[in-house]
């Protein structure tokens, strides 16, 4: 879109005056919709010169056929473009020819990126700028092209993937459970095709812009800004389809939203259809759950004896075992005994070590007594936690399966609201 009118200057001094008007032209459409007096100056074989001559005359509601025709002759192109956007943003749309929409847009390709133009004109008739026609123009020009069958990206664009684990209420005192994938996954795709419905919800529900809506400093003025010699954007180097991602994604404008939903719709409901087959599975008839350390085979009528009774029997065997003290308190004892023996024969201090000594051998023995009461006791509560978390897992998939059928018709109900938001499509109006 970029243009070279450094053969122009020198031959006409005017030049300057005439992109001067051009930017007062600019100001006035977007802020009032109504043109400054008519150009002051005319620029012969310059494009721009006849172009605003003929805006000037079809505001004013006068025949402009004179000036459109020596301005489409030296460049039909930025001449449609020109009139097209400026009638636009002024919202008098309705006021442009369909040969100058079609002149203007061009085509579209997949090879090749979407010029700043084609955006311009995409966002003005998305917007409603030249009525149910103009929209409907530029959704044939989107359809044209094929859109990658790839699903991924159309779900990441819409609704991207949820920052957590999604844990359904049956599984809301074992969220690990919900980490298992024949249990997760359908629990999952049943969340995000709800995430779907209601995104698609929203984009089909937005409202038309009134007629005579203008545009701030967005792509139409921006456009228009370059077309008259005041700068503006470089040719867009995104894609069809990366324009078409960004325009579904959340916060996105909703009036691009729509016109791309309709486009990506085949491949959006193929999403929907993926989604919805994920829940159509059944609850696996058994799972290894991790519980408390200890790996366990659940069915639906309970944990499996043999696994459940392996781990029974490790964390009875978790008993600590214990020190050379314990050991020694026996031999201690003897010797106490011996002790006391010699205080009788001998003398007296002997027997009050021996005393001593058997105290001391008596205190280890109650010790380790005490110990093993408080290891039996501890070992009996871990059994217990055991059997009771092994037995709640157990009622949670119950519920799970219970949960799972009317998981899957909620699925089903939104991929039949999905299709048939698709099938409306964007307002025409």
């Amino acid at each position: 879109m970029s243009m070279d009118v450094s053969d122009l200057i020198g031959d006409h001094a005017d030049l300057t005056e005439l992109h001067r008007y051009a930017g007062a032209l600019l100001v006035h459409l977007t802020a009032e919709g109504t043109p400054p007096p008519r150009p002051p100056v005319d620029v012969p074989d310059y494009w721009l010169s006849p172009a605003l001559h003929a805006l000037a005359r079809i505001m004013a509601g006068e025949d402009a056929l004179e000036p459109l025709t020596r301005a489409a002759q030296l460049d039909g192109e930025r001449t449609s473009l020109f009139l097209c956007l400026a009638l636009a943003v002024c919202g008098h749309g309705d006021r442009i020819h369909a040969s100058w929409l079609g002149t203007a847009f061009g085509d579209l390709s997949p090879d090749h990126p979407v010029t700043a133009g084609q955006r311009a004109l995409w966002l003005a008739a998305a917007r409603g700028a030249y009525g149910p026609a103009g929209k409907i123009f530029v959704l044939r020009k989107l359809d044209a092209v094929e859109v990658p069958p790839d699903q991924d990206p159309w779900l990441k664009a819409l609704v991207p993937a949820e920052p957590g684990l999604v844990v359904p209420p049956s599984l809301a005192d074992f969220p690990e459970l919900a980490q298992i994938p024949a249990l997760g996954v359908p629990v999952t795709a049943a969340a995000r095709l709800a995430r779907l419905r209601g995104r698609c919800e929203e984009i089909t529900s937005v409202r038309q812009a009134p007629a005579d809506a203008r545009w701030p400093e967005t792509e139409p003025v921006a456009v228009l800004r370059t077309l008259i010699g005041q700068g503006g954007p470089t040719e867009p180097l995104s894609s069809l389809t990366g324009h078409l991602l960004d325009d579904v994604q959340p916060g996105a404008d909703p009036h691009l939203a729509a016109l791309a939903l309709h486009v990506a719709a085949p491949v959006v409901k193929a999403a929907a259809e993926s989604l919805a087959a994920s829940t159509l599975v059944d609850p696996p008839e058994s799972i290894t759950v991790p519980i408390l350390g200890n790996a366990i085979v659940l069915r639906p009528d309970g944990p499996d004896a043999a696994t459940l009774a392996e781990a029974e029997r490790r964390v009875a065997a978790r008993v600590p075992r214990r020190g050379m003290a314990f050991r020694g308190a026996y031999p201690l004892a003897g010797v106490g005994v011996v002790l006391m023996v010699l205080g009788v024969v001998v003398a007296w201090p002997f027997a009050v070590g021996g005393g001593a000594v058997c105290g001391w051998a008596w205190w280890l023995l109650w010790r380790r007594r005490q110990q093993e009461r408080a290891d039996a006791v501890t070992i009996e509560a871990e059994l217990a936690s055991l059997r009771e978390v092994t037995q709640g897992a157990v009622w949670a998939l119950h519920e799970y399966g219970r949960e799972a059928k009317t998981l899957q018709e909620r699925a089903q109900a939104d991929l039949t609201a999905v299709t048939r938001l698709l099938r409306r499509g964007p307002r025409a109006g």
